[in-house]
């Protein structure tokens, strides 16, 4: 049990139950809801681990006194205790893949359309609806932070927050080039077309506020969002764009209809990527946390999606495929990330 590191989070959940006491605790709806999610995924996870092994003493107890003099009735009644306890166990076990440094934490995710023009785009698109279904799945709460549409269709480029326990451990593994191959629906010829799209993944860093920025190495800009809003997010200059200078990396935000909040979160995800860059060149491997070195072309890709002439969908790294790619694209995608994190343990 010392690898699940339960008294850590005994600890932890002891902290912010006492912050939840206070009486200011509300003062700050976002935070403290943000707490409160993360308390409430650390009592289940405790909760589970802890019921599991109070049933496996339960049984193994069982089976002792029965011992030798057993009949095959008592045989049978502790085989059928076994059974589910070891069902439970394969599924809770899936997390003991998830002990990367920022494996426990939430998400950013980004979606670059690619080589491919409006196909690409759509091809963004379909993507984006593929990981927000699987997060549902997966009880995560989703918050796209912007979007940049296309003139005919699809989407340039998302934004998504994905928050909950692992959902970072869970997805790195999707960072990297996506390749679609189907019958054009923007081609009057329906002439067979690939297209490309770019899936970044990033953990949302703990340790972010003490990430100092000299301002001057700032430039923000503000903007009317475009695309699907509210009543006022497309009236007023809400959006924000801020850039890193020394990096010239950028991150624009126009979900809140508030410009202050919107540059809140712009900076939240530009910390978590200078965070996210500096531990990997630290450790000389920058395709450990992100995945913007490779270009959204053929030859880069991760894993590819047929839907003609025939349908698959096969993850180039492991070898892991499907011949339903309707469901992958409806978010059943954890048969790709579990053979990933299998495939990654001990490397």
């Amino acid at each position: 049990m010392a690898v699940l590191k339960l008294d850590a989070d005994r600890t932890t959940i002891a902290g912010l139950q006492e912050q939840t006491s206070k009486s200011d605790f509300w003062n700050d709806p976002q935070t403290a809801a943000g707490i409160s999610q993360k308390l409430s995924a650390l009592e289940k996870r405790i909760d589970v681990w802890d019921t599991l092994a109070a049933n496996v003493r339960d049984t193994l107890e069982l089976a002792n006194l029965e011992g030798s003099d057993a009949s095959a009735e008592s045989l049978q009644q502790v085989q059928a205790l076994y059974q589910p306890l070891a069902d439970q166990f394969a599924q809770v076990a899936f997390e003991l893949k998830l002990s990367g440094p920022h494996d426990r934490a939430s998400a950013i995710l980004e979606i670059h359309a690619g080589t491919g023009g409006t196909d690409a785009q759509d091809w963004a698109q379909m993507l984006e609806r593929m990981y927000l279904r699987w997060a549902e799945r997966e009880h995560f709460q989703t918050t796209i932070l912007s979007t940049s549409y296309g003139e005919e269709a699809g989407i340039k480029s998302t934004t998504v927050e994905i928050n909950g326990d692992y959902a970072y451990g869970k997805l790195k593994g999707e960072g990297g080039v996506h390749r679609l191959v189907r019958l054009s629906p923007f081609n009057s010829d329906n002439l067979r077309q690939t297209s490309f799209a770019l899936v970044e993944v990033l953990p949302q860093m703990e340790t972010q506020a003490e990430l100092a920025i000299d301002p001057k190495d700032l430039r923000i800009d503000v903007y009317r969002s475009s695309g699907n809003g509210g009543q006022s997010v497309n009236t007023t200059d809400s959006a924000v764009r801020i850039t890193h200078i020394p990096t010239g990396m950028v991150v624009a935000i126009q979900n809140e209809r508030s410009q202050l909040q919107n540059r809140e979160k712009a900076m939240a995800v530009l910390k978590s990527r200078l965070v996210s860059q500096m531990e990997a060149q630290a450790k000389a491997d920058l395709t450990d946390l992100r995945a913007s070195d490779k270009s959204a072309a053929w030859g880069n890709q991760i894993r590819n999606y047929v839907l003609h002439p025939y349908t698959k969908v096969k993850d180039v790294r492991t070898g892991h495929e499907t011949a339903d790619a309707s469901a992958v694209l409806d978010g059943d995608i954890n048969p790709f990330i579990e053979a990933y994190l299998s495939s990654q343990m001990g490397s």
